[in-house]
């Protein structure tokens, strides 16, 4: 049996990719700082007959978050598809201009060193399945560039660049890496941007495997 990680699962997207994947079959772990909050969510897919279990990490913390995974395959098996999708700080959107060397600290730690780690906890497990999907989540200025985001701007640009290296070089074993930009706020009833419209566009990238960026709507949306 294999499994879907979800880094960064909330009560939105999160639960909605988690619900949509729980149907076609794959167990789901979740992960995230809240261990309260991930119980929860797991009840309330189990009630729904997915097969679901919290595992609590931060994403700042590298070896926590590669425990975690690791925690997750012996429990839930193989992990054939991530998701890394953690909701950035609000601190990590300060304006460029007063944006310090140190105010950078913690948006790296969160979109390179996290998921770095990620991937190269899961991978080995992708490669003994033969194949695999590494999922992207990013916001519009993972596409544009942000002058009063400029943490975020510039640690989504690197994670990008890493995603991208990734999908070059990993499509040849069976394994494909995609983005999904969603820009502005994940809003519910919108027919694009709403968790459920956004677990199927995820759903659809794992099933087509085809490009490394998508857009779920128009960047000035």
């Amino acid at each position: 049996m294999s499994s879907v990680a979800i880094v960064g699962a909330g009560p939105g997207l999160g639960t909605a990719v988690a619900r949509r994947f729980g149907r076609e079959g794959f167990a789901v772990g979740l992960v995230a700082r809240d261990r309260g909050r991930l119980d929860a969510i797991a009840d309330a897919l189990a009630a729904e007959g997915v097969t679901a279990r919290g595992f609590a990490a931060d994403v700042r913390r590298p070896e926590q978050l590669a425990a975690a995974l690791g925690e997750l395959a012996d429990a839930l098996g193989t992990v054939e598809v991530l998701q890394y999708s953690p909701v950035p700080h609000r601190d990590f959107m300060r304006p460029v201009l007063e944006t310090r060397h140190r105010d950078l600290v913690g948006p790296i730690e969160f979109s390179v060193y996290g998921p770095v780690a990620a991937v190269q906890q899961v991978l080995p497990g992708m490669r003994r399945l033969g194949r695999g999907t590494i999922l992207f989540v990013n916001g519009g200025s993972a596409a544009v560039p942000h002058p009063e985001r400029a943490g975020t701007s510039i640690a989504f640009a690197a994670e990008s660049a890493y995603g991208h290296l990734l999908h070059d070089r990993l499509a040849g074993e069976g394994i494909h890496v995609a983005q999904l930009i969603i820009p502005g706020a994940i809003t519910a009833g919108h027919a694009r941007k709403d968790p459920e419209a956004l677990a199927d566009r995820l759903w659809a990238l794992h099933e087509e495997r085809h490009g490394f960026r998508h857009y779920a709507d128009d960047l000035d949306s």
